[in-house]
């Protein structure tokens, strides 16, 4: 970054006007000091936020209920399964089953749901908690909304369901029917992902924000792989979750950025020194 003075000398020449110009070195902590910083990092409008986050939350708690308790399946159901009906691109998927890396799945999926009390840790999201706590639920709600009306309205059977090596108590069970799409990395992505892009918000300069984002991609993609090599979905199915909910986990924080908060490429100010004029300061980073 660099400041550029250009001003005017009203002292000692016969004409009295003289031109000033010089290039100096600013620190970035002069930005700081003008009160950029001080400004809120994200914004809220009430009027579409607030239905929003009820409508999306409020179906996903109805839908939750019903996807989970689908009827089961029927041994004359099961036998008409056929893999040639599959297409060649996600037939593989139903060779692979284990409940040992599905768990992995699972433990991801629960650890990644309470992130947002980490952020009590920081201090300047500490006092935007609440807000934060309600920009989470939205992005959670517009991921959740989309995966439970998929289950809700459209069944497709678990690449499980058409392997014979599996318990067929297991492979009847209601659940199995809901293979489309893939929940575990679409919910996983957004949690994740939506953590790495407040900080990265609040800390634009951190040395580490990329590290935070580092672990929201390896914890989404470790979950979609878990839940293929567990037989519980097909690569479309978790292609569909994992660009759904990274998307979902970036974009809201991004869309309620507070545009007082950005920081201007280029900003005029006053210049006072051996006479007036303006200051122009052009950020380079930018």
């Amino acid at each position: 970054m660099w400041d550029i003075a250009v001003g005017q000398d009203t002292t000692g020449s016969n004409s009295n006007i003289a031109s000033d110009t010089s290039i100096t070195t600013v620190n970035e902590k002069r930005i700081s000091s003008t009160g950029y910083q001080k400004i809120k990092v994200y914004k809220l409008k009430p009027a579409i936020d607030i239905p929003l986050t009820l409508i999306t939350d409020g179906w996903c708690g109805y839908a939750f209920t019903k996807i989970y308790s689908k009827d089961r399946l029927t041994p004359e159901e099961l036998q008409n399964l056929n893999p040639a009906n599959i297409n060649r691109f996600d037939r593989r998927a139903i060779n692979h089953y284990s409940e040992s890396t599905s768990q992995i799945a699972d433990y991801i999926f629960y650890g990644s749901m309470p992130l947002p009390i980490l952020l009590l840790a920081d201090k300047k999201m500490r006092n935007d908690f609440f807000k934060l706590s309600f920009l989470y639920l939205e992005a959670m709600g517009i991921t959740g909304i989309f995966y439970t009306s998929a289950v809700y309205f459209a069944d497709r059977y678990r690449p499980y369901t058409y392997n014979e090596n599996v318990p067929l108590d297991f492979r009847l069970r209601g659940g199995s029917r809901n293979s489309f799409f893939a929940g575990h990395p679409a919910l996983v992505g957004t949690s994740t992902f939506f953590m790495a892009t407040v900080y990265a918000n609040y800390h634009p300069d951190s040395k580490i924000k990329w590290v935070f984002y580092s672990l929201a991609a390896i914890a989404t993609g470790t979950t979609t792989i878990a839940r293929y090599l567990g037989g519980r979905h097909f690569p479309t199915d978790l292609i569909i979750g994992t660009t759904l909910g990274p998307l979902s986990g970036i974009l809201v924080p991004a869309l309620h950025k507070n545009k007082k908060n950005r920081n201007p490429s280029t900003t005029l100010l006053p210049y006072f020194g051996n006479g007036g004029g303006i200051t122009l300061i052009h950020n380079f980073n930018k």
